[in-house]
């Protein structure tokens, strides 16, 4: 055990906290990705227009994450976390208990969407605070790797519960809201001072132009992938809630490799070459998603869409590189955290609006109405692709 915490650099009880916080942060996510969405099919009968607007209020706090953080930035970093976690173990503990209620469940979602976006940011900026010179990508796919070490952990418990001892989503929503609590504890057991207080409470520069069009750009692709990929294999491949937890299982097992790797990467050839390759490969995937119920046989095609699920949630390490690229252009250090809140809260300008249009051009085109969705998704790949390519004109060193 020494071993492997001396791998990850463990000189301080700080990090050390940080670690199991991330272990605890795995097992409450594997909750939401696994189970949510069969939820909202079982016990509330969810179409597909009624699953895009449910983004909405979900994405929401997203869209509010940089004044979030310009309200409480007295808080500094570490304990605006514990905040943030602590909403989402409420959110996720009452999702478990209310009653087949739209406006209840809706309320609900909003707290935990705005525990689990607050913490988005800061997760990128307490780890980096971790790394050393050169390393930032490193230290952060070595923080993703742990939590999807959790991930697949978590994941294989989930499914032997629903599985084996078949039980309720009340249960599974309640394990999660431990975790994510716990995850709170640990993070109030950090030291505040560990991560100096920000003198800026909000930041938009020129400088950063760029960064803010890739994050409105991954809002799109991003948004595409999250809301209408899963609801393909649930709602038109008939999909059940273990297979999408296994699904699940698997991701979480490639990306204990995948996501150390993309750090790495990012230290060695750059964010461009990484995101320029991210766009390629899911343009491919665009067109896998649309047509390969057209080009392959009932079970085939369902592993094909299956492989282009779990290869696309793969892809969602990429995000690393827009957060170290941010590191390396900020013109200073009080800008990066506000910055990658504002990069979250204009990624979700557009994750509001793309599942009411994607959901609209569903059900007017029909059955096949998801392919054109998808579609639009590839064209979103091309110009992710070509505008990734202009990341050397402004990267500082």
């Amino acid at each position: 055990m020494k071993d492997s915490f001396s791998k990850f650099g463990v000189r301080d009880r700080d990090f050390t906290f940080f670690l199991i916080m991330v272990v605890l942060i795995g097992l409450g996510q594997s909750v939401d990705n696994s189970v949510f969405n069969n939820f909202l099919k079982d016990q509330f009968d969810f179409g597909v227009m009624q699953r895009t607007l449910l983004e909405l209020p979900r994405e929401l706090p997203g869209l509010l994450v940089f004044i979030f953080t310009g309200l409480l930035f007295v808080l500094g970093d570490v304990r605006m976390a514990a905040l943030a976690n602590l909403a989402a173990a409420v959110g996720m503990f009452l999702l478990g208990i209310i009653p087949n209620n739209i406006f209840a469940m809706l309320l609900v979602v909003f707290i935990y969407s705005s525990g689990q976006h607050l913490f988005m940011p800061l997760f990128s900026t307490i780890s980096m605070s971790f790394a050393q010179e050169g390393q930032l990508g490193r230290r952060l796919g070595q923080m993703n790797a742990v939590m999807n070490l959790s991930l697949v952990l978590s994941s294989a418990g989930l499914w032997a519960l629903f599985h084996i001892l078949q039980i309720n989503y009340m249960v599974s929503f309640t394990i999660g809201a431990i975790a994510f609590a716990g995850a709170a504890v640990f993070l109030i057991l950090m030291n505040k001072k560990r991560m100096p207080l920000q003198t800026n409470r909000f930041v938009f520069r020129k400088e950063y132009g760029l960064y803010y069009w890739l994050n409105v750009l991954h809002g799109a692709r991003k948004q595409i992938f999250i809301t209408f990929a899963p609801w393909v294999l649930v709602d038109v491949f008939k999909q059940k809630v273990a297979t999408m937890v296994l699904l699940f299982f698997i991701i979480a097992c490639l990306g204990i490799i995948v996501k150390p790797l993309i750090g790495r990467l990012i230290d060695h050839i750059g964010e461009k070459l990484i995101l320029t390759g991210e766009a390629v490969i899911l343009f491919v995937l665009c067109l896998g998603y649309a047509f390969a119920a057209d080009l392959f046989p009932g079970t085939v095609a369902v592993v094909v869409v299956a492989v282009c699920y779990i290869l696309d949630m793969s892809l969602d390490a990429v995000s690393m590189a827009r957060t170290t690229y941010v590191k390396k252009i900020a013109v200073c250090d009080d800008d990066v955290s506000p910055t990658l809140s504002m990069g979250v809260s204009l990624d979700h300008v557009v994750s509001m609006i793309i599942p009411l249009l994607g959901g609209s051009i569903w059900i007017m085109a029909g059955s096949g109405g998801y392919k054109y969705v998808f579609l639009g998704g590839a064209v979103i790949a091309l110009l992710n692709f070509f505008s990734a390519r202009r990341i050397f004109i402004n990267v500082r060193k």
